[in-house]
C-alpha cells in the first residue's frame, strides 16, 4: 500500500513510500538534501519498516529535534499502526 506523509520540522515537505508485509519500497522525499535523501532511499529499500524505525528514530540535523529520516520513521511507525 502506499502511504504519503507530511513531514514536521525538516527541509524535506513530504515522504511517499511503499509498504507490503512490513517492507519498504520505493521511498521518496519531495525537497530537502537530494543526494542524502537518495542515499537514504537506496539504504532502506527492502529493509523490514521496524528496522528502519530502530535504526532512523530519534536521528537529529543540526538544532533540529529531528530530522528526514527521523520524520521517515515516524511516518513507518504510522503506517505500521494502521495495518
Amino acid at each position: 500500500m502506499q502511504y504519503s506523509y507530511k513531514t514536521k520540522g525538516t527541509c524535506s515537505s513530504q515522504i511517499q513510500f511503499d509498504l507490503e508485509g512490513g517492507i519498504v519500497t520505493n521511498v521518496k522525499f519531495t525537497g530537502g538534501c537530494n543526494g542524502n535523501l537518495k542515499a537514504i532511499s537506496k539504504l532502506v529499500e527492502g529493509m523490514e519498516a521496524a528496522r528502519v524505525v530502530e535504526l532512523l528514530r530519534g536521528n537529529t540535523c543540526g538544532f533540529k529535534p529531528t530530522s528526514c529520516g527521523d520524520q521517515l520513521a515516524v511516518a513507518l511507525e504510522e503506517a505500521l499502526a494502521q495495518a
